[in-house]
């Protein structure tokens, strides 16, 4: 499995609601809130042969309430 983060910023009042569609949507393995430019900080694994790209185009960015994101990709666990 591939990891990599998501940081969302939420529209205003919505961090909640989004951290929550995440979490239903059991595409995360870990959601945090966070304090800063961004609301959120999401932790996805993905096969190693799965697009990231796609996947956060079809699965995050649909959720309601997400203003804006930046996604880390990770390379190797120290």
């Amino acid at each position: 499995m591939k990891p990599f983060f998501i940081l969302v910023k939420c529209q205003l009042g919505k961090a909640y609601d989004v951290a929550n569609r995440i979490a239903d949507a059991e595409i995360a393995s870990e959601v945090y809130s966070t304090a800063g430019d961004y609301d959120l900080l999401v932790k996805i694994y993905v096969e190693e042969t799965a697009d990231i790209g796609h996947f956060i185009a079809e699965k995050v960015h649909t959720i309601d309430g997400i203003q804006d994101t930046k996604t880390i990709v990770t390379f190797k666990a120290f």
